[in-house]
């Protein structure tokens, strides 16, 4: 700042005043000092000028790297952020980096509020990372804890699509379940009630599995080992989420398994991904924008009243049908 008042001519208390924007320089000041600025490249220190204040107006997001839906989250995040006047700093956890590792770098950052996407960790950390800082949980719940919560209904969406593939014949629907997953449990427990409701209890079959393409892979590998060996594909698959779906796509479709007509396949998400194959993905879709609004506002609010009671708020998903999901095959494909 000392080098731009003493090449424009003015003082550094009038640099101060144009870069925060402030009345007392007039137009032609103005322009020279940002003139100036811009010919030797200083750039003002905005996070430093908050910390003097005690406040760094920074927002630190927790997500997994490879999770596409968690792509879909942060781009909704970054606008809800700064119309509300804060920056958004991430950290990732990847294999080799666990969550405390990429929650400690923000909160090294001075984050003043964290929102983390699909925390594994226990509800008792989780309590005492919301006394540290306002803390925001994104697609997993953790009940007791000091945090507030944002997630789809995922039962709903469950039921929304089994009723889809029963409606259209359906009878032998397979589940691939996304293990320690967000909404695992709920989605699990939510298929098991619906071939229970449709009066399909003895074809339940759920197999175990993780939120990622491996798995997909793996379970198609599985379901074609069985047919080889004279047992019938099921029907339907409905995936633990879009990236499981995509990994049994894959699979199957390799194996010349065609898909609707042989096989139907959901997934859960609608991410972005979802979009972009040959053929689109029937899925659940979790409104990946509105969540993040909800998930920025309960942050800003509990920065603005650290009182607050945690708060939850469940958003409704919505089938969207796209061309993976068909009548089911009249005669078992083998």
């Amino acid at each position: 700042m000392a080098d731009v008042a003493e090449k424009a001519g003015v003082s550094r208390a009038l640099v101060s005043i144009v870069f925060r924007d402030l009345p007392g320089a007039g137009r032609e000041t103005r322009e020279r000092v940002l003139r100036v600025a811009d010919e030797i490249g200083y750039r003002p220190d905005n996070a430093a000028r908050l910390l003097a204040r005690g406040r760094s107006r920074t927002l630190g997001v927790m997500f997994i790297v490879h999770q596409t839906f968690h792509t879909d989250l942060i781009a909704g995040i970054y606008p809800e952020a700064e119309r509300l006047g804060y920056d958004v700093l991430l950290s990732g956890t990847t294999p080799g980096r666990g969550e405390s590792k990429a929650i400690e770098a923000l909160l090294g950052h001075r984050c003043e509020g964290l929102i983390l996407l699909a925390p594994d960790a226990e509800p008792g950390y989780l309590d005492a990372l919301g006394r540290r800082a306002a803390t925001v949980s994104v697609a997993r719940r953790a009940p007791g804890a000091h945090v507030d919560f944002v997630h789809s209904a995922e039962g709903k969406g469950v039921r929304q699509a089994m009723d889809h593939l029963v409606e259209l014949g359906h009878r032998r629907i397979v589940h691939i379940d996304g293990g320690r997953g967000p909404g695992s449990a709920e989605r699990r427990r939510a298929y098991r009630a619906a071939m229970r409701r449709h009066g399909l209890t003895d074809e339940r079959r759920v197999i175990p599995g993780t939120h990622t393409e491996e798995s997909g892979i793996e379970t198609g590998r599985l379901l074609l080992a069985e047919r080889d060996q004279g047992l019938p594909l099921p029907t339907a698959v409905l995936a633990g989420n879009d990236r499981c779906a995509m990994g049994l796509l894959m699979t199957l479709t390799r194996a010349g398994v065609e898909v609707p007509r042989d096989l139907s396949v959901v997934g859960y998400d609608d991410s972005h991904l979802s979009h972009l194959m040959p053929i689109g993905l029937t899925t659940v879709r979790q409104d990946a924008v509105l969540m993040a609004e909800h998930a920025v506002r309960f942050a800003v609010e509990r920065l603005e009243d650290p009182e607050l009671q945690p708060r939850e708020a469940v958003l409704d998903p919505k089938l969207v049908v796209r061309g993976t999901s068909g009548p089911a095959p009249q005669e078992p494909a083998r």
